[in-house]
């Protein structure tokens, strides 16, 4: 694609990178044929070819930046686009600077602010978070309907943490959200390392991973999050370091692919570019630790041996390119496991998506619902808290994280 950047935009790294995504793209439109919203929509502009033109002509000066900003917001950044495209065309990192340019062009509408700002200022703070929760539950019938279907249940307590006695150590992410409404899917991993002779290891000042900052166009607190991290994970990394773990495991497929993009996002910072790399090839989603891991001899054949939907996030077989890593994990511990048409496309979470985008999220919900239901399975299980409780809200089946149901079939010590 040919491009005409300014030479003033040109000279900055955001502008160069954007110049080059732009001149790999071939206009072909395979991406298309996997989006999610350009099927529903059947909009040019709604499909990443169309998208990618947007946001030439904005760099370019020459885009309507409302609408722009209508399209752009539509994407669910599922990358979908990403696995399809021949041409390796970086769609989420263009999208990323798309989308900082049209917020610093058009001034969005002032409840459309305050809705960012507010969840900006809880979702990514576990005790905010659960306050706002809790007090979201008592009033959840006055709630407009997009937040009353996104409010948390409340949560059982859990039981208790297995004590940390192995030599090998991992450093388990506890998340935002996740800490908060699903605590019991750590406390399952925790369980299953535990039995494999690994000990998770929980610290009190980590946080968010930056995930939701950077989907809002909020580049600057992100990275505020991404080295509070670092500073917080670092003691545990270095090579001589009498608590040193080795890997960063993450139970959230979106918090995981986040936390290994820390090494793109502040390549250009001094002072965290060089731990920023270490970190993002430190972190591996659950599957990957477990996959080479002899999990099937601590399962229990007889409690394993149900009808599951396995739902794959597109964070995970998009985003972190694991496509089958779970289902094959599954498939050893001898869990049946339904066959689920269009398995790639997105369910419709995609952080807060749900929330900003109700009518197409619904859409693509009860799209991924009637598909994982199709097989009659006892229960759904996915690898990403979005997915989970964005599923749980409509789902007649029960849904769960997939570690949750190898929790479940420990064979008894």
């Amino acid at each position: 694609m040919q491009t005409q950047l300014s030479a003033e935009l040109l000279s900055t790294e955001q502008g160069q990178e954007a110049d080059h995504i732009l001149r790999r793209c071939v206009h072909c439109g395979f991406c298309n044929a996997t989006c999610p919203t350009y099927q529903l929509q059947n909009n040019e502009l709604d499909g990443p070819r169309g998208r990618i033109y947007l946001i030439k002509q904005l760099l370019e000066g020459q885009a309507d930046g409302e609408i722009a900003r209508e399209h752009l917001d539509r994407c669910l950044t599922c990358r979908n686009c990403e696995t399809t495209c021949p041409s390796g065309v970086e769609y989420n990192r263009l999208l990323d600077i798309g989308r900082e340019r049209v917020e610093s062009l058009v001034k969005r509408p002032l409840h459309e602010r305050l809705l960012r700002w507010l969840l900006l200022q809880s979702v990514p703070f576990p005790k905010r978070f659960a306050v706002g929760a809790s007090m979201a539950r008592k009033v959840r019938p006055l709630l407009p309907k997009v937040l009353r279907k996104a409010v948390p249940p409340r949560v059982a307590a859990v039981g208790q943490w297995p004590a940390a006695q192995h030599t090998r150590r991992v450093l388990l992410l506890d998340g935002c959200v996740q800490s908060v409404a699903a605590p019991e899917i750590n406390l399952a991993t925790a369980r299953v390392l535990d039995r494999l002779g690994i000990s998770a290891i929980r610290i009190p000042n980590g946080g968010c991973c930056g995930a939701l900052n950077q989907h809002l166009s909020s580049a600057e607190s992100a990275a505020v999050f991404m080295r509070r991290n670092i500073d917080a994970w670092w003691p545990y990394l270095e090579a001589d370091s009498p608590d040193r773990v080795e890997a960063v495991v993450s139970t959230a497929s979106a918090c995981g692919l986040q936390v290994k993009d820390y090494a793109h996002y502040l390549r250009f910072d001094k002072d965290y570019a060089e731990k920023a790399v270490t970190i993002s090839e430190q972190v591996k989603d659950v599957s990957e630790l477990l996959a080479t891991e002899p999990v099937a001899r601590v399962i229990s054949v007889a409690g394993s041996q149900a009808r599951i939907a396995f739902h794959a996030p597109c964070t995970l077989q998009h985003g972190q390119r694991l496509t089958g890593v779970v289902e094959g994990i599954m498939a050893q511990c001898q869990f049946e496991l339904t066959t689920v048409k269009d398995s790639h496309l997105c369910c419709g979470a995609a952080g807060t998506y749900s929330i900003f985008q109700p009518v197409l999220a619904e859409q693509l919900q009860a799209n991924k619902l009637m598909v994982l239901q199709a097989g009659s399975p006892v229960v759904i299980a996915s690898a990403n808290i979005g997915c989970l409780l964005h599923l749980r809200q409509d789902a007649t089946t029960p849904v769960k994280h997939w570690i949750e149901l190898l929790a479940d079939c420990l064979v008894p010590k």
